[in-house]
Formats: structure tokens, sequence, C-alpha cells
């Protein structure tokens, strides 16, 4: 969408009340004609937004930014360094996130210059985004396939791409998404196939398999934060999760999770492994399409009736899956896939959305010989400051 304005540009950072009341409702304001956009929970984005509540707060420090011309706000940014990103990836980079904006090359342009003068300022050498605020969260620039975004996974319009590549930056890694559906052609095919692989491996590796307990929800998620710690430690750009990022992620995506869906893998009795799909939130976030001076409960109880009463929510994500370092050749990536894709076909649910990998994760070359394909791919860039 191009900019309503054409009035001089000016940039400045957020700190009055009215700036941040702009600055918060911008996205509903940017993208109110897409039909592919989905809008958060007011209380999503607060959480996101504030700097004494927020858990990742806890170690990362950073501004907000506005775009206006005149009084009309055209784009925001967020400019933020995470220290234990640079601490456990020997880095030292500052981040962008929170980018939204008109089709402006301008505004654009300044607006990630302003990021790249706060990070340079202080002492970094390269600037990386976007994330929304870490890599647990939404995180990526789409650059492609332009359709609705499943749950926790980010969306902007195709122009964004261009503005960003135009301000200087280029490509850091891509992260690609795969996509699963019951009525594809060849689900017998993919499907009888993992069940040969996943026998192999439960023979002769004693691999094992269990569903997520939910009555002891805490005990299980700490045990997939231990897990999952161990099991992305390599992986570019992980930051471990601290105390109150995992009591924050029981709170969230604990209450969406369908427990017949999450499984966790032993080998010979030992945790191995993990598979956290959940319900795609998003389809009924976009029915009830939350947004400023609507009150929460109202949103709420339209999310509830689309999700618990109409059944309406078809699709899934497996956002988290993950395999302890050491039993990383023992078939236990394949057995939790097969435990995950056999569980939606008796299920209300149709599809699931595997994403995302990185494009260097041997995940990805494994997955596509198992005949799925890549359907969307998110971009991180960098720039490097003098």
């Amino acid at each position: 969408m191009n900019s309503p304005s054409s009035a001089p540009l000016t940039i400045r950072k957020v700190e009055t009340a009215e700036d941040y009341k702009a600055f918060f409702e911008f996205p509903w304001i940017v993208h109110k004609e897409d039909p592919h956009w989905v809008p958060p929970l007011l209380s999503m984005r607060k959480e996101i937004l504030d700097k004494e509540k927020g858990a990742s707060w806890e170690y990362i420090e950073g501004d907000y930014f506005g775009a206006w011309r005149g009084d009309t706000l055209v784009g925001i940014i967020a400019a933020f360094v995470s220290h234990r990103h640079n601490q456990f990836n020997d880095d030292n980079a500052s981040w962008w996130g929170l980018f939204e904006c008109y089709n402006d090359q301008e505004a654009a342009t300044a607006l990630l210059n302003i990021a790249c003068e706060w990070g340079e300022k202080r002492g970094y050498s390269r600037i990386l985004g976007p994330a929304n605020m870490t890599l647990h969260e939404e995180c990526g620039l789409l650059i492609d396939n332009f359709d609705d975004p499943v749950v926790l996974m980010p969306y902007n319009p195709p122009y964004y791409q261009n503005l960003v590549e135009n301000a200087g930056f280029e490509k850091a890694m891509d992260v690609v998404s795969f996509y699963y559906e019951r009525e594809f052609g060849t689900v017998q095919e993919f499907g009888d196939r993992l069940k040969r692989i996943t026998k192999r491996a439960k023979e002769r590796g004693g691999v094992s398999i269990r569903p997520l307990d939910i009555k002891r929800k805490r005990e299980e998620f700490k045990l997939f934060r231990d897990l999952y710690n161990d099991a992305w430690i390599n992986n570019w750009g992980f930051v471990p999760q601290t105390d109150r990022e995992l009591d924050a992620l029981v709170e969230s995506l604990g209450q969406f999770v369908d427990p017949k869906m999450a499984f966790f893998a032993e080998v010979h009795g030992e945790p191995a492994g993990f598979a956290l799909p959940v319900p795609d939130f998003n389809e009924a976030l976009k029915y009830a399409y939350p947004k400023p001076g609507t009150p929460e409960i109202l949103s709420l109880l339209k999310v509830a009736w689309f999700w618990k009463i109409k059944r309406g929510i078809r699709g899934t994500r497996l956002p988290l899956l993950g395999v302890k370092q050491e039993f990383r050749d023992t078939g236990v990536v394949i057995a939790l896939i097969e435990a995950v894709f056999s569980s939606i076909i008796p299920s209300n649910y149709k599809s699931i959305d595997c994403g995302w990998v990185l494009e260097t994760n041997p995940l990805v070359k494994m997955t596509k010989s198992l005949g799925l394909k890549v359907y969307k791919t998110h971009r991180f860039y960098e720039k490097a400051l003098e």
C-alpha cells in the first residue's frame, strides 16, 4: 500500500503516550485492506512491546521509532540488542524488528538506517533482522507465497522485500516451511514409507513414542525446554530459553496444545526428542479480527466460538521439533514425524505446516526425500555497521 501522505519525512523515537499508541495500532492501519494479514490479540501485542513485563526484555534493550509524514505515521521499527544472542553465538550484532511500512522507500530506508545508527553508536559490528523480538517469536521476512500465515509465523506484503533490499540489506539466512495435507494424492505412499522407517527405528534403535501428559503440563513443558535447548544449541542464531520465557510459553502456547498430537520420543527409556504441534489459532483470530477499540473479551468469545463450538480450525502447525544431539542418527526424527502426521488422520484437522527449518538443516533434504515440498520461505537479513 502506498504512503497516504507526501509531506516531508521525519523520524523520531517513540517516547510519548501518543506516539506509543500510534506505534501500537499501526499494523491495523497499514494492513487494513490486506485480506491475508491476521491481527494478533491486543494482549499478545502488549506483551511483546512491554519492556517491563515481556520475558525477553530481561536480556534485550532497545528503542522504538516511527516515520511520520506531517501528522501521519507511515512506518515503524524497533532497534535492539539481544545480549544472550551475542553471548551464545559469539556475535557482536544488534537487531531490527517490528517493521511495518507503507510502500514508501524513503520512509523504509530512513527507519532501517536509524536502526543501523542505533547499533553503530553502541559499538555493534553488524545488524540482523527482522525478529519480534527473538527467534522464539515471529521472525524472518516472508519472500514467497503471500497467503494467510499460520500461527506464530510472520506475514508481510511482497513489497517489503524490495524496501529492505533497496536499503542495502543482504541475505543472512533463509528458513523454509513444508506443507502436508491429508488429501494429497501421495499421502498413502508417504505414510507407508514413514511407517516402514519408524518400525525399523523402534525395532533396532530402542525408539519409543509417548503422548504429552496434559495433566502434568508444567513438568512436560520443562522437559520440552530441556530437550529444546539441547537439540537446537548448534542452530544458527539459537538462544536457550530462560525460566521466564518457559513460563510465558506454558501460558501462551500451552493453552493451544492438542495433547492427542504432541509427542515425546525416548531411546531405551531416556528422553530423546519432542514434537509439539498446535492448532492453527490464526484461523480463529482472522475470524474474530481483534482490533484496538474492541474489548478483548468480545474477541476471545468469537475465537472460542469458532474454535471450540464451530470446530472451524482445520489446519495445524508443527513449530517445535527437536532431537538431542546424541540421538540424531537413531531414527527419532522420523518416528516423531510419523506420530504427528498419523495423528491428524482421525482428527478434524486437514493439514499441517512444518516450519520453520533452517535451509542448512539436514532435515530439509530428508523431508524433501519423503515427498514434501517447500511452500514458504522467510529470510533474515544483515548489514555491516561501520
